[in-house]
């Protein structure tokens, strides 16, 4: 897989971007009106409209009857200790100061950015919801880029793409590496797929690898799940490989946190290739070889200490 070259970006000079504060008034046209007409219809109220100031499109504010609205089908599953947070403060200062981003979605609402805020609401019994309501659907598939209210940690990036890449594998012939921007990186899916059948998978220690030997598919999505699900399979069957190790390292007395990457790490057979381009079912036999024939008694627990740095990360 070639590395992409970074190219530094051009500072813009101040002011030169998007529109000014009286371009932002609108003025719908016939599918944003037929959108508001929709609104009504559902029982919300358009409080208003305006042109986004970057790129000038219109996005309208509504208030929508609380019980249509619902997160994206692919996303995490909300904290319960940040929507108790958000309840909390919501209901300290008393007001809900935050619209959420919102599609509508075959007669329904979608936010794929809020729904901690949404629970919030619904559990603190509010009617209505306050949002962002965007005329194209198609942002719903940029969940990625839109959820920032809490950080994902790599099982739920892993888990939120692959669903998405099975819900748009249903309804669109487009190829997998047309989604590069929705999907971030080719490895969530093949790690979304683990995920799935594993809920405990250890993923950040195989991802530093992963992201050397994958690459998005020139297939289109259907044919790509498909491929991923391979890839998965044989992903988790090096896991099991190196579970074993793990365990026998651990019955040699051998302690550590990072037990499971260090022996990924031993294993890796490109960790100090300089080469930029590399198969994966090639690196992946020569792993599950590696960790098959790995000797537990040639290791220290001075060994362990060179992983050194922070706790692995929240998966």
């Amino acid at each position: 897989m070639a590395q992409k070259k970074r190219t530094r970006r051009k500072k813009a000079a101040p002011g030169s971007v998007g529109l000014a504060p009286l371009d932002t008034k609108a003025a719908p046209g016939t599918e944003v009106s037929r959108l508001a007409a929709q609104v009504e219809a559902d029982g919300g109220v358009v409080l208003g409209s305006y042109r986004e100031p970057y790129g000038g499109n219109v996005v309208l504010l509504v208030a929508l009857p609380i019980q249509q609205v619902e997160p994206t089908p692919y996303q995490r599953d909300p904290s319960d200790t940040h929507v108790k947070r958000l309840m909390n403060v919501v209901e300290k200062i008393g007001r809900f100061l935050d619209p959420i981003i919102a599609v509508r979605r075959d007669g329904t609402y979608w936010t794929p950015n809020g729904n901690h805020r949404l629970q919030a609401l619904k559990k603190l019994g509010a009617k209505s919801v306050i949002a962002l309501l965007i005329p194209e659907a198609d942002v719903a598939f940029k969940i990625l880029a839109l959820n920032t209210e809490k950080a994902h940690n790599l099982r739920e990036k892993s888990l939120e793409v692959v669903r998405m890449a099975r819900a748009l594998a249903a309804e669109s012939r487009a190829k997998e590496s047309d989604y590069g921007f929705e999907f971030e990186e080719p490895t969530f899916l093949t790690l979304g797929l683990c995920y799935q059948q594993r809920g405990r998978f250890s993923g950040g220690a195989y991802q530093p690898v992963l992201r050397r030997v994958e690459e998005f598919l020139d297939l289109p999505l259907a044919r790509a799940v498909a491929e991923r699900e391979k890839r998965a399979a044989r992903l988790l069957e090096l896991d099991d490989a190196v579970s074993e190790v793990v365990e026998k390292l651990k019955r040699r007395g051998l302690t550590s946190p990072y037990l499971r990457p260090f022996v990924v790490a031993r294993i890796n057979p490109i960790r100090f290739s300089k080469a930029t381009s590399f198969d994966f079912d090639e690196v992946l036999s020569k792993m599950l070889a590696a960790a098959r024939r790995f000797n537990v008694e040639k290791i220290r627990q001075e060994d362990l200490a060179s992983m050194g740095g922070p706790p692995p990360a929240e998966e």
